[in-house]
């Protein structure tokens, strides 16, 4: 014992919390003299838009009423949308048969519901979609079953949207995976289609594809013949959607390892085979993310469709603000329900987009 040094060690302060939320915070926004000060005022900027926010559309609002107290109310006025919420939806479609969209819109949602159930992903599940696809097409149309025939002119609203991008985006989901298969086939034809056609579509806005849908394609009809407009964006959508969708699976295909490949080989697979059951399911696992953020990209685009005359449910809106009574009046509170109508569709498609990294284990959070 009488080696041992006996030197007082001073005490130190324990180690600064950095994992907890409160260290997290403490240490990245308010760290040094410049990221307190930058915080604090960006905390005072929110705080302040925020409450401006809260009382214009809650505390100052009108919640019922004429637009004649609107014009001398300082909040949002509610009634435009009270009374403009159907026009919202269903556009210009009759009025009495509103119950046709709405029916077609449910069965829409419904059938998509299902198709999130992983246990519901079985041949019988691609049948109930043709089977729901009719009867919402007869819904909307009429003509049979004593139903009045409504000219797709009169389609709008969010039927109109939901069909659009749900549509576009089923439709062109395998044509994408088909276009990514093409641009890495060993066959040069079907290589340089597959490139020349990606590349051809991607160079150019989707606005540009409506235009040639809406008046370039009708000119290389047959006299007499024509096609129905919002069948010419439902195709000008879908060959868009498909462009995109090929790059993003392509980059989860250039993600398998050769080895993959070469194990599909040697169990005797054929290209097909080896695509259907080892390759795709591998690919299209990794690129869950990056297809949602195209999923909700086109949802959104939708709205482009107003340039070529079709009253999407955005252009409903404006159509609304137009309206004499309400002119001039309501102009924030038709634009803040429709970014809440988008808002809760996209907020979906993420949520379930992290759903499905977590069941097949794919998310790296």
């Amino acid at each position: 014992m009488s080696n041992v040094a006996k030197v007082l060690i001073s005490s130190r302060r324990p180690p600064e919390d950095t994992t907890s939320v409160a260290g997290h915070i403490r240490k990245n926004y308010f760290g040094t003299p410049f990221n307190a000060i930058v915080s604090s005022i960006c905390i005072i900027a929110f705080v302040w838009v925020s409450w401006l926010l809260i009382k214009w559309a809650f505390i100052d609002a009108l919640w019922t009423g004429t637009p004649e107290d609107c014009r001398i109310n300082n909040g949002a006025c509610w009634p435009f949308v009270a009374t403009k919420i159907r026009f919202f939806l269903f556009g210009y479609f009759p009025f009495e048969d509103h119950w046709r969209p709405a029916s077609a819109v449910g069965l829409m949602l419904g059938m998509t519901a299902l198709s999130m159930l992983p246990f519901m992903w079985r041949k019988e599940l691609f049948y109930g979609w043709i089977v729901a696809l009719i009867a919402m097409f007869i819904l909307m149309s009429g003509g049979v079953f004593g139903l009045e025939p409504v000219s797709t002119s009169k389609w709008g609203g969010l039927p109109l949207t939901i069909m659009l991008s749900f549509v576009g985006i089923a439709a062109g989901f395998p044509f994408g995976v088909l276009l990514a298969l093409g641009r890495r086939s060993k066959l040069p034809a079907i290589r340089t289609i597959s490139i020349t056609y990606i590349e051809l579509i991607r160079g150019v806005p989707l606005i540009s594809l409506l235009f040639m849908a809406s008046v370039m394609f009708p000119l290389f009809l047959p006299d007499g013949m024509t096609i129905n407009q919002v069948l010419r964006a439902q195709v000008a959508v879908i060959m868009f959607a498909a462009a995109y969708i090929a790059e993003v699976v392509r980059g989860g295909l250039q993600a398998i390892d050769d080895g993959q490949y070469e194990a599909a080989k040697a169990l005797g697979l054929s290209y097909w085979q080896s695509m259907r059951l080892i390759i795709l399911p591998q690919s299209l696992k990794i690129v869950i993310p990056p297809l949602v953020m195209v999923f909700i990209g086109f949802f959104q685009d939708t709205t482009l469709v107003t340039i070529i005359g079709l009253f999407d449910f955005l252009n409903t809106i404006r159509g609304a603000m137009r309206d004499p009574n309400w002119q001039g009046i309501a102009v924030l509170e038709g634009y803040a329900f429709a970014a809440v109508v988008y808002l809760v569709f996209s907020y979906i498609m993420g949520a379930y987009s992290r759903y499905l990294e977590r069941r097949l284990k794919t998310s790296h959070d």
